[in-house]
């Protein structure tokens, strides 16, 4: 079996990060994926030791309380953080921000769309480019 790290999803949307879980199962990927509302609570979990670091980390951009361009300044200026894959999804088609992610390091960029299928793909994307634990094509 390929790496069992965790996922972290920051997303404060509920249809969103169901929608996420949905392509996961979906696409048979088996991390656990963690689930946090905004950059100020994953910055907390991924300040607690007891948690393992997440394989990559899936970003809204725009969250109450720490957005996602506040966010990701701040853990990739961490030596310990900097090197977790962030992949941005956000609404936002503005070319400034996605200039701007892609300045402060993200390794992609997606714009979540309405529809699921095209949603699905990206996450697929997602999957070939990093090590994510899938069952066996059996099962």
């Amino acid at each position: 079996m390929q790496s069992s790290k965790p996922i972290l999803l920051v997303e404060d949307d509920l249809i969103d990060k169901m929608t996420v879980q949905r392509a996961l199962e979906e696409l048979k990927v088996t991390n656990e994926l963690v689930c946090v509302a905004d950059g100020k609570e994953a910055l907390d979990y991924l300040a607690d030791k007891s948690n393992e670091q997440p394989c990559i980390i899936l970003s809204d951009s725009n969250m109450p309380r720490m957005n996602g361009t506040e966010f990701l300044r701040i853990i990739k200026a961490d030596d310990a953080l900097k090197r977790i894959p962030v992949v941005v999804l956000t609404t936002s088609i503005n070319q400034n921000d996605v200039v701007a992610s892609f300045e402060l390091g993200v390794a992609g960029y997606i714009v979540k769309r309405v529809d699921y299928n095209e949603f699905q793909q990206a996450i697929r994307t997602i999957n070939s480019y990093w090590t994510l634990s899938k069952l066996p094509e059996n099962e």
